[in-house]
């Protein structure tokens, strides 16, 4: 296997866009996104996380995966470190937000809140709504390549982060699947996110953060 790595007090003036922000938290708990953990609390009057850290390579990009889309962001991460194969040539970023949030969770969670049911994706080993999470510790043979399973990418360097609004939101969604309250799914969701996965402010927050430690853009879709 090809080893891919990475390295891993107020002033007047502030008034105003302070105000705005005020504004803008107040209609994402209008929306029900509220519930943000402390990270993302910290995000709103701070630069945030230092994610995805100093990046190596000659070659940088980062997926932006909105969709679950039959796996393909997964591939077009694959497709892109095998094509620069040269030892620490190329670094690999992956956000997950909208409905491919889900690609950060372990099957616990996909069982238990019915997501394959719910969200209409299906698992390409048993051509059936998903009762697990489809593209982690995949079968043998089930995926186009193996190597495109979460757990390989992960092994191989590549940094994933998880939109922490869609989770949120879509764990609100599903609640009443697991007989749980929203706030319950919304904890529960966030302790069963795969390891190695880090939980970001907001997918558009990652994909900007990529950007700026100098990742080319490839959309997932």
């Amino acid at each position: 296997m090809i080893n891919f790595r990475t390295d891993t007090t107020a002033s007047a003036p502030d008034v105003a866009p302070r105000r705005g922000l005020v504004t803008r938290l107040a209609a994402a708990a209008a929306l029900g996104l509220t519930g943000l953990s402390d990270g993302r609390a910290e995000a709103a009057t701070s630069d945030g996380p230092d994610w995805p850290g100093k990046l190596s390579g000659r070659h940088r990009q980062v997926v932006d995966a909105v969709e679950v889309n039959d796996g393909f962001p997964l591939a077009f991460v694959y497709t892109f470190l095998i094509t620069n194969p040269s030892p620490g040539a190329a670094t690999a970023v992956i956000v997950v937000r909208h409905m491919a949030l889900t690609l950060a969770l372990n099957d616990a969670v996909w069982a238990k809140y019915k997501i394959g049911e719910s969200l209409k994706i299906i698992d390409p080993e048993t051509k059936d709504p998903a009762v697990k999470n489809p593209y982690f510790h995949s079968k043998p043979g089930v995926l186009m390549s193996d190597d495109f399973a979460i757990d390989r990418l992960l092994a191989n360097g590549v940094i994933f982060g998880a939109c922490n609004i869609a989770l949120h939101a879509l764990s609100k969604k599903l609640a009443a699947n697991a007989g749980v309250s929203a706030d319950d799914a919304a904890k529960e969701w966030t302790a069963n996110v795969i390891p190695g996965i880090a939980l970001i402010p907001s997918g558009t927050w990652g994909v900007n953060r990529a950007q700026e430690a100098g990742c080319t853009y490839c959309s997932g879709s």
